[in-house]
């Protein structure tokens, strides 16, 4: 039995539900946490603690921290925190909409809905770009390592970091570019999903490329389309050991490096952005141990 919630772990999502709570009551909160100590399963619906619900608990875990607003020039990555989040995954939407109510009836003694977002599988894991999403994902060994706690005791090994931003994109402006223009972006040919030397230096491809980066920044990405009515986008979900990755990854994509910022953002924007810690299993339960609970 893994000592991760396996669903980090599980390479394919058909449809999703993310939704984010904030804590409106301390006093009640040790009481639902305890509550979805027994549901969780870390498989069907993963769960993730935000820094306001730790301080609050007088808890802390060491490298969790509020994910930091950050701006470029013409760009702004906002900031967001929420005290719980929880992926909820399955194959019938209708499933995932009863199952966040029960999640919602735990929590609402001491727990506000903040916001929830559904999202799906499109075109065999792509973007609604059309260009195939995490081409470079660690599998196998090589993604527990990336992803999961290792090392650091039981009350924390298994437990994972996850950075959660929601994009929108801007399909209109994207779809009237040429072919070559939009590869241009991205670093790949959509024909067959190949990358190509001559790509420019701006290209996602070429920004965010984990082997390139000292030490390597790897972490495992389970991103998903959403859309609501007429707009729509990339939920980005990746996890890791710590938040080391993500934050490289994304200050090159700033041009805090070199200046050159990533083209990603002529058709993309994230409209909000959070930090939160996944704790481990036991047993086949959350472990809490590290809450007091």
């Amino acid at each position: 039995m893994s000592h991760f919630q396996s669903g980090i772990l599980s390479e394919e999502t058909r449809l999703a539900r993310y939704m984010t709570f904030n804590l409106s009551d301390v006093r009640g909160a040790q009481k639902c946490l305890s509550e979805l100590k027994e549901l969780i399963d870390g498989e069907s619906i993963v769960v993730g603690f935000g820094v306001s619900l730790l301080a609050a608990l007088e808890v802390n875990i060491n490298d969790l921290r509020t994910m930091p607003a950050n701006a470029a020039a013409g760009i702004d990555i906002p900031s967001t925190p929420c005290a719980l989040w929880f992926w909820l995954r399955g194959d019938d939407r209708g499933e995932l909409y009863h199952r966040s109510r029960v999640l919602e009836d735990i929590l609402a003694t001491s727990f506000e809905l903040e916001d929830v977002v559904d999202s799906f599988q499109f075109d065999g894991n792509r973007d609604l770009s059309g260009y195939e999403d995490g081409t470079e994902n660690p599998t196998g060994d090589e993604a527990i390592l990336a992803a999961i706690v290792q090392g650091q005791g039981e009350d924390l090994d298994g437990s994972s970091f996850v950075a959660v931003q929601q994009w929108l994109h801007d399909m209109e402006h994207f779809s009237a570019m040429e072919e070559k223009e939009q590869d241009d972006i991205i670093g790949r040919h959509i024909s067959d999903n190949e990358e190509f030397d001559e790509a420019p230096e701006s290209a996602h491809v070429k920004r965010s490329a984990q082997e390139s980066f000292e030490p390597e920044a790897f972490m495992l990405r389970r991103s998903m389309p959403w859309a609501e009515g007429m707009n729509a986008g990339l939920m980005f979900i990746a996890f890791g050991k710590s938040f080391h990755a993500f934050e490289a990854i994304l200050n090159r994509m700033l041009g805090n490096e070199d200046g050159i910022q990533d083209a990603l953002f002529s058709i993309t924007k994230p409209i909000s952005g959070a930090y939160f810690w996944c704790p481990p299993m036991k047993e086949g339960k959350l472990n809490l141990t590290a809450l007091g609970l």
